[in-house]
Formats: structure tokens, C-alpha cells, sequence
């Protein structure tokens, strides 16, 4: 041992006097100086490396390049002075409306007189009737039928709050009710989910998927000690999961879609690490209305023990009764094992207020995960099931009166109408020859493109005669999402489409107020970082 211990203080001495010797041809400021530096340069380039592997190398360097070019004197003035001729394009004149919005309470209220105020505010919206793609989905006049229903509903119970579930509890009913029987269309009482499905309603699609996304960050946390969370999803998945990812702090990771416009569940695979919590997968997917294969989807989830949420916001009043109607419907609610949680829209093909959705858990154990309870706060004890404390209990009523007013009978028809003339679109498109369907849509969403035309030329053309349907890229297109406005005149679309098609056919170019340009060099610009600094400056100015 005392052999052992003076080689070792032998070997010590030898090496301080061979360091000291070395060290000492440098400046003593040099050596002190020398640490820091290169602590410095390690923190830099651990950085570098972290934004390379979140936004790619390609998209790092043009972000470098853009702030680079921006320091030159004049050339960010100039770009601001384009982005904002972009931005005031896109707002085509709402801001001389808002020179005459009302900044300050009226001296004497209007009384009564404020509903004839309001009629003649309406009275200037832009007719939607069986125009828009989306956006209303109930039938019919707005003054009678399904919609008189739930506005007589929601007056009923506009002044309740299920935050005071013990006033209120007409409205705990309806909302016990309503997730029950959501969840009931979703597999609940099959077997294979458990049979302890349960949920929430919240206030739109929105909330539905943020509450999803929170309630498996934390669950995650406590089932693995996961504290730097991060979730995959396709190309093709909501915006709102980005907005999720920003609130509350989770890295997103978003993968290309295979070739039927699906998620690519190899590409998901790959990018499963420790710090995984969530997989997405749509049924359908916003964009091209096409069903991600849930199934495979839950399978790699159930394999590595994190969460798989399912995206119905669209397909939930629909899907179900589509399958019963014979359509080949591939499975995507609680009957496929792995799927931890679902958000529904019932404000869609639910026919309910706007304003209703539902997110459903496959067992408590999970849900608990998405409440926030109080414990020290002088007002007392709190607990708070969704984002929102008190909520409009009028909305919970119109959405449990639309779903007991159509039962399954009137979904199953309604579903009917829509897969149909769905179906038409979808043939009538394919039968103009300059246009093409992306993907093979599996419900309501029809989405087309042009390899011969500018699509968003086309898209000028059938807004100037009325039409808004949506714009989308990656590739560009469009796409239309069928509802019961659409019924009575699919024949009226169809023959617009094509006077469109053979309009820019026989004149490209944009016309006069169109945005195809805009949307065009949006989708073509190589730095993303801009075009998301215009979308903020048009919101900014917007709202």
C-alpha cells in the first residue's frame, strides 16, 4: 500500500511540475480568461445545435442569413414598409370600418332600442348561406327549425354558471349527460375501452385538445418523471397543438405525411425519445379530411407507454354514423387500445351552439391529470376542472337540446345527406380535368389542387361570386367542408367551380382585389420566420 501510495504523489508532482511548466509560456489574464471563453463558445454552440435540431438546418441558416441582411441600414425598414402593404392587402379596408367602432359606453343607454341596433349591425354581415366551407353547420333558415331550438335553449339558461354546480344543477345534468352520451357514440361501453371513459365540455376544439395536451404532460410526469416534454405530430395536425406546445412549454415535433397524406407512423417511430408524452393522430385531418391509421398509431403508443390522443373535433358526429350507413370506416375512438384521449366538437356536426366540444379520457386515473385544485387561497378551497372558472351554462344547454332534439335517428340522416353530396363534390371535381383530389378524403372534407393552374386564382374567382372556402398549402389547394347548407345547392358549387376553372383557364393572372398573389409568395417564401412575424402584424391590427 505505501508502494502504491508514493508512485501515485510521485506521478502527481510529476505532473504538476510538467503543467506548471507548460502553462507558464502564457499570460496569467490569458489563463484566466481561457475557461470562460470556452465555456462560452460551448453554451453558443449547444445552442446553435438546439435550434438546428427544432427548426432543421436549412431553415436555421436562411433565419441566420434574414436577421444577418436585416442589419444593414435601411433594408428592415424597407421590409417592414412590404410587410405592412401585405398586411394592409389581407385587411382590404377594415380598418376605415374600425375609425367608426365605438370606443367609449353611450351617455344614456339605448334600452330596448339596442336589439334594433344590433339587427341593423347584422344586417351588414356577409351572407353565409350555404356558402361557407364550415363555419354553419346547422340547416335551414336561422329563424326557425334547429336553430330557433337551441336559441330558445340557450336563452333559457343564459344566466347560469355550472361553476356553481350546487345552484345550477340542471346544467351539471346536461353536462354529465352530454359527455356520457358523446362518449357512449366514441366506444365507452365496448369492452375494449375500459368502461371508464370520461370528460369535460369545454369551450371549443381549441380547449379540448390544450386540456388533452396538459393532461398528459402531467400525467406523463408522474407515471415516468418526464420534465422536458415533447409531442409528434403530422404535418397535417391541428395549429392548436402548436399553441399548446408554446403554452405550456412542450417541444413539438411535426413529421411529413406519407403519400396518401396520412401520418407516417415509421416517421412518428423515429422520433420517439425519452422525453416523448404524446402522439396525434386525426380522424380526420383539417386539412384534406383524410383518417390517420389509428390503429397502427396506437399500437406504437401502447408499445412505448406514452399517450396517443385522437383528434374527432370533425369526425365525431359523423364517423359513427357514417360506419352504421356502410361506409368503410377504419377504427379511431376507444375501442383501439392505446388511445388515452379524445376532443369532439359538438358545435360541428353536433348541431350544437357554437362554443361546445368535449374531451374524453379512457379512465380517471388520467383525467385527474387535467384539474387544478387550490389549497391555500384565502378565498377558500378551489377546484377547477377546465381552463375557464365560470362557463356560459346557455351553451351547455343548447348543445344538450341539440343532441336530445335529433337523437341517433336524426344524426344518422343528417350524416346521410352530407356523406352524399359530398361524394358529388368529390366526383365533380374529378371530372374537371384541371383539377385533382388530394388523397382519398373518408368523410366531409374535399380538398383539390391544380398542376396546370394557380388553384388560388381559381379561389379568387369563386370568392368573388360568393364562395369562402379555404386556402391551404403544402401543396397548395383548397378544400370545401361540407355541411347541411350545402344540401339544397351542391349543383350551384359545382357549376361555379367549373365556370372558375375555365375563367383563370382563359385568363391567368390575378384579378383585381385577389389574394391569390399573396397566398402564393406565402407559401413560396423560404423564410417561415417572416411570414410569421406578417401573421402576427395582421392579427395585431385585426383584433
Amino acid at each position: 500500500m505505501d508502494s502504491f501510495s508514493s508512485s501515485f504523489n510521485s506521478f502527481v508532482i510529476r505532473f504538476r511540475d510538467s503543467a506548471n511548466s507548460f502553462l507558464s509560456q502564457f499570460e496569467p489574464l490569458a489563463l484566466l480568461i481561457a475557461p470562460f471563453l470556452t465555456l462560452l463558445v460551448a453554451r453558443v454552440l449547444q445552442s446553435l445545435l438546439s435550434v438546428i435540431l427544432e427548426k432543421g438546418l436549412k431553415a436555421t441558416i436562411i433565419g441566420f442569413f434574414m436577421s444577418s441582411v436585416k442589419l444593414v441600414p435601411g433594408v428592415k425598414s424597407y421590409i417592414d414598409a412590404e410587410k405592412q402593404k401585405v398586411v394592409d392587402k389581407l385587411q382590404s379596408g377594415s380598418k376605415s370600418k374600425r375609425e367608426h367602432w365605438r370606443t367609449e359606453l353611450p351617455t344614456t343607454g339605448l334600452g330596448a332600442g339596442v336589439i334594433e341596433k344590433m339587427k341593423d349591425e347584422k344586417s351588414k354581415d356577409v351572407d353565409w348561406k350555404g356558402k361557407c366551407s364550415g363555419t354553419v353547420y346547422i340547416g335551414g333558415s336561422e329563424s326557425e327549425g334547429h336553430f330557433s331550438l337551441i336559441n330558445d335553449a340557450c336563452s333559457m339558461f343564459a344566466h347560469t354558471n355550472p361553476l356553481h354546480m350546487d345552484v345550477f344543477q340542471s346544467v351539471a345534468k346536461f353536462e354529465a349527460e352530454v359527455v356520457a352520451m358523446t362518449a357512449d357514440l366514441l366506444g365507452s361501453r365496448e369492452k375494449a375501452s375500459g368502461g371508464q371513459v370520461c370528460g369535460n365540455m369545454t369551450s371549443g376544439g381549441t380547449e379540448s385538445i390544450l386540456l388533452a395536451v396538459k393532461t398528459s404532460r402531467d400525467y406523463m410526469k408522474m407515471k415516468k418523471g418526464i420534465t422536458r416534454p415533447e409531442m409528434i405530430i403530422a404535418e397535417s395536425g391541428h395549429s392548436a397543438y402548436d399553441k399548446a406546445a408554446q403554452y405550456f412549454n412542450i417541444k413539438l415535433r411535426r413529421v411529413p405525411v406519407n403519400k396518401d397524406f396520412q401520418a407516417d407512423v415509421k416517421a412518428i417511430r423515429k422520433q420517439i425519445n425519452r422525453n416523448t408524452i404524446l402522439i396525434v393522430g386525426s380522424a380526420p385531418g383539417f386539412p384534406h379530411g383524410i383518417i390517420d391509421p389509428i390503429e397502427e398509431l396506437g399500437k406504437l403508443a401502447y408499445s412505448y407507454g406514452i399517450c396517443f390522443h385522437v383528434d374527432l373535433c370533425l369526425g365525431g358526429f359523423v364517423l359513427p354514423f357514417a360506419r352504421k350507413l356502410g361506409y368503410p370506416i377504419p377504427p379511431f375512438d376507444f375501442t383501439v387500445k392505446g388511445v388515452t384521449s379524445i376532443s369532439v366538437d359538438v358545435h360541428k356536426y353536433g348541431l350544437a351552439p357554437k362554443g361546445t366540444s368535449v374531451v374524453l379520457y379512457r379512465n380517471h386515473d388520467i383525467r385527474k391529470n387535467q384539474f387544478v385544485a387550490v389549497t391555500e387561497w384565502t378565498g377558500g378551497l378551489y377546484v377547477s376542472p377546465t381552463i375557464a372558472g365560470s362557463r356560459p351554462g346557455g351553451l351547455i344547454a343548447g348543445a344538450w337540446a341539440a343532441m336530445m332534439s335529433l337523437g341517433q335517428e336524426g344524426y344518422l340522416e343528417n350524416t346521410r345527406k352530407i356523406m352524399e353530396v359530398s361524394k358529388m363534390i368529390e366526383q365533380g371535381i374529378k371530372e374537371i380535368p384541371e383539377l385533382f383530389i388530394i388523397g382519398k378524403p373518408a368523410m366531409t372534407i374535399v380538398a383539390f389542387g391544380s398542376s396546370v393552374l394557380d388553384i388560388f386564382e381559381v379561389n379568387d374567382i369563386l370568392s368573388s361570386k360568393g364562395w369562402h372556402l379555404n386556402a391551404l398549402q403544402r401543396p397548395d389547394s383548397i378544400h370545401i367542408c361540407v355541411t347541411l347548407q350545402h344540401v339544397p345547392i351542391v349543383d350551384t358549387f359545382l357549376q361555379d367551380l367549373r365556370e372558375a376553372v375555365r375563367t383563370v383557364k382563359a385568363n391567368p393572372g390575378p384579378i383585381s382585389g385577389g389574394l391569390a398573389p399573396i397566398y402564393g409568395a406565402a407559401g413560396r417564401m423560404p423564410d417561415r420566420g417572416m411570414v410569421q412575424e406578417l401573421l402576427v402584424s395582421l392579427m395585431d391590427g385585426t383584433c
